[in-house]
């Protein structure tokens, strides 16, 4: 797909993922859960695995409201083993004071890329087996779009939000924005994909998409504005394990619209063979969503099944990753 106008202005952080995208090289990020615990081997372990395969990998941000290991933290263990990571920002869990200080904090280690989020509600984290912390309070001083302004106005002005000059210039920073493209009433979800380029998104990475026929529609909306030419879209992938899995996306998850036909099929395979097929869909989603103008990469979330993002990745053609020479980034 052709690439964005963007050809003789200069990197805004340096990073893997943004050469990449603005090279028009289709992108690939993957997803990393931190542990519930400290121990840096299970991030490690992970990144080691799908550092060939991904041109940059998210670390969630205490997702589902479940305390895990920081995001920053995590981050910083994979770019020390130059792996490069897309740290997750919640709005849930800080106010300006904490999250601008957080970001300076990563930048400090070389940190570039950042996917601001609102962060699931704390009730979430009350699922299962698991206790969490449905009592906590939620912050939300800033929304997401709100977060994602603050953070080009870092970057681009070298001044905090409220207005105080930072020293030697703001963060070098390649600043994420999530999408939930589903259809509503008013076209909402697009209104607020363009709220998100307007306050500065430089990429999107969208929730899972199994209706393909629904997304096609709402990217042609999001063509209509022009959005696809002012940002960069990733399409996400969550990769099926069961047909359990696809039903409990279907009636819990938010954005997330499942088939019935895809439900049927995971059914109809055997216990033992419901993963080999999880994986035969995620490539056939990806083949699809690559033929959508306005896409320029994916996202692929295998929850706590990282393991399975090689074989994707390879049978979606998307094997070797491009070989795409560092270039500087702006003076701060």
């Amino acid at each position: 797909m052709p690439s964005l106008d963007t050809a003789s202005k200069p990197l805004l952080s340096g990073s893997r993922l943004e050469r990449v995208l603005r090279s028009g090289q289709f992108a690939v990020t993957a997803e990393i859960g931190p542990p519930m615990g400290c121990d840096p081997a299970v991030v490690t372990t992970k990144g080691d695995l799908l550092r060939s395969y991904a041109d940059a990998l998210n670390i969630t941000d205490n997702q589902t409201a479940v305390v895990r290991l920081s995001s920053i933290a995590a981050a910083v263990l994979l770019a020390q083993r130059g792996i490069e990571p897309v740290m997750q920002m919640t709005c849930r869990d800080r106010n300006r004071i904490a999250i601008q200080s957080d970001i300076l904090g990563a930048a400090s280690f070389g940190i570039r890329n950042c996917l601001c989020i609102a962060g699931d509600h704390q009730s979430f984290g009350a699922a299962g087996k698991l206790k969490g912390h449905p009592g906590a309070k939620n912050v939300y001083d800033l929304d997401s779009i709100q977060l994602v302004a603050m953070l080009k106005k870092m970057r681009d002005e070298g001044v905090l939000e409220g207005g105080d000059a930072i020293e030697h210039g703001g963060p070098r920073l390649f600043i994420g924005a999530a999408w939930t493209p589903v259809k509503e009433v008013g076209d909402i979800r697009v209104l607020r994909l363009a709220k998100k380029v307007q306050a500065g998104a430089d990429f999107i990475q969208t929730q899972g998409v199994y209706d393909i026929e629904e997304f096609k529609d709402i990217m042609a909306r999001a063509r209509d504005r022009g959005l696809h030419t002012r940002t960069r879209i990733l399409a996400g992938v969550i990769v099926p394990k069961s047909a359990g899995m696809l039903r409990y996306m279907q009636s819990s998850v938010a954005g997330v619209k499942v088939p019935d036909a895809l439900i049927q099929r995971m059914a109809g395979v055997k216990k033992d063979k419901a993963r080999e097929e999880g994986k035969k869909i995620s490539v056939e989603l990806i083949q699809q969503l690559r033929e959508i103008e306005g896409v320029s990469g994916v996202h692929i979330q295998a929850i706590e099944w990282e393991e399975a993002v090689p074989d994707i990745v390879k049978a979606s053609g998307l094997f070797p990753r491009p070989d795409v020479e560092a270039a500087p980034s702006r003076e701060p």
